[in-house]
């Protein structure tokens, strides 16, 4: 079982870190001795007169030093890699346990005003982008949270699955790539964002014509100079005169080399936090046409962008060698070495910096697939759903289909087909399962339509354009009652109707502001008109005289229902869905458990 592996990662990540702390503090002890131990043999060999000595022990010393910390630099890398890998698994094991999560739960998301997320429990706290979401940076959130914003096409979402099924099969790639870039989580900006307003930044921008020209041929210069000192006539004033031109002009622009300097390192820090993301997106071969095409963008002239990236580094590094007084003078007075490197810099970023930015689009969507794929894997039972063509005539037919967000401990899977309807009428007593019914069916078909599995032995359903009337409430703010923005969202759920067949609707117990009497003769008008619209969807009703529709419109309207049994004065719900109208209801045996009588 799948949740045995991450628990056996726990196990294993944390021994790791264990080890790697150990071996990390003791390199730190070494590198202390390291630096006692060597300032006392270095003391003895000056006491011993011996320059050979001398020197063949600092350069023992310089290079152990230089060992240890080098070690100590992969060590703590190591480290922080295998704590990265303990956050994944760790959060799968509370995410099962608590549904609670350290990444995004899309609380930004949430919109009263979208056609169906806000009923259906699509985004914010407990919800099913909670349940999906593995995604750390935030464009690979607003991906993903696009997809369940809105129904892919049918090529799309198939694509999608194609992706999905390839990574849920690749654990270690998996739980890798989400490694590499758990370091998002918590970042206050965005990394395209960020890059696209440095990229443009003036300060990026340095040298003209003459400069690249004679950048490139100053070194020549000087050599030729000292050749012909040496072996013509002796020109050693014009030489050592060009050279301090060189430095006084490098002195002269420091001020704006040492702003490039500062930005673009700020470029080279994100780009390399990126690189080993990149990089596992780069290193694998994928089947899947999406991820291919998507990993074919990360090739500019055959060079791998995460190879790019470590060539910045190293221009940058390069251009840090300024930093060095002493050595910072003589290669610009030989080289010009500033000006060599800013203007390197800058002809990587025209080169580079469309494929750079495009790089972020790739990372964002395989995250989002990603989040798709460990869907699939911790759940192997749940279907992948199958797509139809025509929303106009093609039914809707699941099996075993449950929410995704109920636990599978109490969760009621039900099968439901509109083959002979295009509105099922859902009445039932109080708490039996209709709105819960409704929201199963429209949840599960946001994960179809974004790509993922389903909670479902088997969903079939064309492409509909989902909307939902459920949780209405008045708004202080818009001075709204109730009862208006009931009728707000009916209006806007009528007019979608009548604009879009492809149009699919849940409705929860309309008209609840008003009367017993409006209700029951408003709810029948807007079924009616629902019904002249030629619209498909579902009605949860407690209003049984809206059962007597079905009978109006054979092969329009079909009842259901949820019911309960009573047995020795207890009531037991089933939660599930029967074929015709509910015949028991209990409002007054729930009232009469809080000591209130109603009368016969």
């Amino acid at each position: 079982m799948i949740y045995q592996t991450y628990q056996h990662n726990v196990a294993l990540a944390k021994a790791e870190i264990q080890r790697l702390s150990k071996a990390i503090n003791q390199n730190s002890l070494a590198r202390l001795a390291v630096i006692l131990g060597g300032g006392a043999l270095l003391f003895y060999s000056f006491q011993q007169n011996s320059i050979g000595l001398v020197l063949g022990l600092t350069l023992f010393i310089v290079l152990l030093f230089a060992f240890l910390v080098n070690r100590q630099s992969k060590l703590e890398k190591h480290r922080e890699g295998q704590q990265a890998f303990l956050r994944v698994n760790e959060n799968e094991l509370e995410l099962a346990k608590h549904r609670k999560t350290i990444y995004s739960e899309g609380g930004t998301f949430e919109d009263g005003k979208h056609p169906y997320t806000s009923d259906l429990d699509i985004f914010g706290p407990f919800s099913l982008f909670t349940l999906l979401n593995r995604c750390a940076t935030g464009m690979g959130v607003l991906q993903l949270a696009d997809w369940l914003r809105k129904a892919a096409s049918k090529g799309e979402i198939l694509e999608r699955q194609s992706a999905a099924k390839e990574i849920a099969n690749d654990l270690e790639w998996s739980q890798r790539f989400q490694s590499k870039l758990i370091f998002n989580l918590g970042q206050e900006w965005e990394a395209k964002a960020f890059l696209q307003k440095y990229f443009i930044d003036s300060a990026l921008q340095f040298g003209n014509a003459f400069m690249r020209l004679y950048v490139t041929v100053a070194p020549f210069i000087l050599l030729a100079g000292v050749f012909y000192s040496v072996f013509v006539q002796p020109i050693w004033g014009l030489v050592i005169g060009l050279a301090l031109i060189h430095l006084f002009w490098t002195l002269g622009m420091a001020g704006r080399v040492g702003l490039f300097s500062s930005k673009i390192d700020k470029v080279g820090q994100v780009l390399m936090a990126y690189a080993e993301g990149i990089a596992c997106i780069e290193g694998r071969s994928f089947k899947a046409a999406k991820l291919k095409a998507a990993q074919e963008k990360l090739l500019i002239d055959d060079t791998k962008l995460s190879r790019a990236f470590k060539e910045l580094a190293t221009l940058i590094n390069h251009l840090d060698a300024r930093n060095n007084m002493l050595m910072g003078a003589l290669l610009n007075m030989l080289f010009l070495w500033d000006f060599k490197y800013v203007m390197k810099i800058v002809q990587w970023k025209e080169k580079y910096q469309g494929q750079v930015l495009i790089a972020f689009d790739v990372v964002s969507e395989f995250e989002a697939i990603n989040s798709l794929a460990i869907l699939q894997r911790n759940h192997p039972d749940w279907a992948t759903p199958v797509l139809l063509d025509n929303p106009l005539t093609d039914i809707i037919s699941t099996k075993g289909i449950n929410h995704p967000l109920i636990s599978t401990n109490t969760a009621v899977a039900n099968d439901y087909n509109s083959e002979k309807h295009a509105i099922a009428l859902i009445t039932g007593s109080n708490m039996a399962g209709k709105s819960t019914f409704l929201r199963t069916i429209g949840i599960n078909a946001v994960l179809a339509y974004a790509g993922a599995v389903t909670c479902s032995q088997s969903f079939i359903l064309p492409i509909h354009q989902l909307i939902t009337y459920m949780r209405i409430k008045d708004s202080l703010n818009e001075s709204t009652s109730t009862f208006k923005a009931e009728l707000d969202r009916m209006k806007y759920i009528l007019e979608t109707v009548e604009q879009d067949k492809k149009s699919f609707f849940l409705i929860d117990e309309m008209l609840r502001g008003t009367n017993s009497v409006d209700k029951y003769l408003g709810s029948r008008a807007i079924i009616k008109k629902l019904i002249a619209y030629e619209a498909k969807g579902m009605v949860a009703t407690h209003d049984l005289q809206l059962a007597t529709l079905a009978e109006e419109y054979p092969g329009k309207v079909q009842n259901y229902h949820f019911d309960i049994q009573v047995k020795e004065g207890e009531m037991l719900f089933d939660y599930k869905l029967k074929d015709g109208k509910c015949t028991i209801f209990n409002a007054s045996m729930l009232l009469k458990g809080i000591g209130v009588d109603v009368e016969s």
